[in-house]
């Protein structure tokens, strides 16, 4: 019944989406356009910014949000997050790059390449000793050298414009959602989703502790490796098309938690559902908080959401 709950609720929000916008449109305006009826504008303004829009935000908080329940399941640990294995900064440097050099159409593969990189060296470093321990110092580390050379290419930035691209880009929005790249980062998170939830079983053994996991038949080694490709496929596609959302996959699988118990196998498809409702209802309030020439960034709305959840965790744990 609370599965269906975040269903509903996600249904609700993304129908909340498409009315949300500077055009006002009745409820009668919405359906007919949907279905293809009514004045051509109301169709554009569903079909080609609206439901694109929607469906951007509903697929990259999917992904947010299952990857930070992924993550939290295999290291036991409530304060970790899909930013601390370094794939959104890995993602973020390709963007960055590809804006370097003047080559904007290039952005969604720089960054999916980047995410790929980054993967790639973290399984590379952890080839020898698995364990959330190492995987975590890795990725910090990748995430750290990424971050560096994201901010050398914008302190040796060729003109103004390209590194006013380059902050724009790595506040994260979707207003440049299009039904097109929709068939690049879908199939991909879908396929994220998909390892991520195959794993699921294994991460509530290891809910045991390592060693009584593998006792117990599980792989530490595979469970490692599905779980930086399921992240790294969530995480880069998301940013690739959206620049960088932080702090999602962080709270969202926290409080979904709360709600339903530590269970790691259930929680990567509810927090997959309320990571999808939150990045809708968030871009929503960004929407709506925007004033004239003045936007507010997507990226900036869930870090001033995330940042006080985040001490409040930290505060917690200092005390218990």
């Amino acid at each position: 019944m609370k599965v269906f709950g975040l269903i509903v609720a996600l249904g609700l929000a993304l129908l909340a989406s498409l009315f949300w916008g500077q055009a006002p449109l009745s409820a009668s305006d919405v359906l007919t356009a949907i279905v293809g009826w009514g004045p051509e504008l109301n169709q554009q303004i569903i079909w080609e910014l609206r439901l694109p829009r929607a469906l951007f935000a509903a697929v990259i908080g999917a992904g947010l949000g299952a990857s930070g329940a992924a993550l939290q399941g295999f290291t036991r640990n409530a304060l970790a997050a899909p930013g601390i294995l370094g794939f959104s900064a890995c993602a973020a440097l390709g963007a960055v790059t590809a804006l370097y050099f003047g080559w904007p159409r290039l952005i969604i593969p720089a960054a999916l390449l980047g995410a790929a990189l980054g993967a790639g060296l973290i399984l590379v470093m952890t080839g020898l000793k698995k364990g959330a321990g190492v995987l975590i110092l890795a990725g910090v580390g990748v995430g750290a050298l990424a971050t560096a050379i994201t901010g050398l290419l914008m302190n040796l930035s060729p003109s103004p414009w390209a590194l006013s691209e380059m902050i724009y880009w790595m506040m994260g929005s979707l207003r440049h959602a299009e039904l097109g790249k929709l068939m690049i980062v879908g199939p991909l998170t879908a396929l994220g989703l998909a390892t991520l939830w195959f794993i699921s079983p294994d991460l509530k053994t290891l809910s045991l502790g390592e060693t009584t996991a593998q006792s117990l038949g599980v792989s530490l080694g595979r469970v490692q490796i599905m779980l930086v490709i399921g992240v790294a496929l969530c995480v880069g596609s998301g940013v690739a098309v959206a620049g960088a959302i932080g702090f999602v996959g962080l709270f969202v699988p926290h409080i979904i938690r709360l709600i339903f118990g530590p269970d790691p196998a259930r929680l990567i498809l509810r927090s997959a559902l309320a990571g999808a409702a939150f990045l809708l209802l968030a871009d929503i309030a960004t929407r709506a908080l925007s004033g004239p020439g003045t936007p507010l960034y997507l990226g900036i709305l869930t870090s001033l959401i995330g940042v006080p959840f985040f001490l409040y965790l930290v505060v917690r744990e200092v005390r218990s």
